[in-house]
C-alpha cells in the first residue's frame, strides 16, 4: 500500500482570510440527511444516558423564557467582561501606570457597573449564580 505524500508546511505562508476556492468542503449540515443523521445521533446518545433523546421533546418558546434566556447570556458576557476589565486595572494599578485621577474613575465606575447589574439581575429574577453557564466539558464559565 503506497503512502500519499504530505505537502511540507510552509511556515512562511500567510495566515489570515482565505480565498473562497481554499476554504473547506460544504458545511456538514448542508443537506437535510447529514442533519437527519445528527438528530438521530443525538436520540442514540440520549437512549444510552437512559433519556428518551439528548434533546427536550418540546421547545419552550414562551416569550417570557426566552427573554429571561437572552438576558442571562448578555449578563454573563457583561460580567465576564467586567472580570477581565476590573483585573486588568489592579495590574495597571499594581504596575504604577494609572494616574490617582483614573484609579478613581476606574473605581467609580465599576461601582456605577456593579449597581446596574444588580438592578438587571433583580429584574430578570436572575442571581450571580445564573450568570456562571455550564460549559459541559470545559466546566464553569467563571
Amino acid at each position: 500500500m503506497a503512502e500519499s505524500p504530505e505537502k511540507p508546511v510552509d511556515a512562511d505562508a500567510p495566515r489570515g482570510p482565505r480565498a473562497p476556492e481554499e476554504l473547506p468542503g460544504p458545511k456538514i449540515f448542508a443537506q437535510a440527511g447529514n442533519l437527519d443523521d445528527f438528530l438521530r445521533g443525538l436520540e442514540r446518545l440520549g437512549q444510552a444516558t437512559g433519556k428518551i433523546s439528548a434533546l427536550p421533546a418540546r421547545v419552550n418558546a414562551d416569550p417570557h423564557n426566552v427573554e429571561k434566556g437572552l438576558a442571562q447570556l448578555v449578563l454573563t458576557l457583561v460580567e465576564l467582561l467586567r472580570q477581565l476589565m476590573e483585573r486588568q486595572a489592579i495590574r495597571r494599578m499594581e504596575g504604577g501606570s494609572l494616574t490617582d485621577e483614573e484609579v478613581e474613575r476606574l473605581g467609580t465606575t465599576f461601582m456605577l457597573l456593579e449597581r446596574r447589574m444588580r438592578e438587571l439581575k433583580k429584574s430578570f429574577g436572575l442571581e450571580n449564580t445564573d450568570l456562571n453557564i455550564d460549559l459541559g466539558p470545559l466546566g464553569k464559565l467563571m
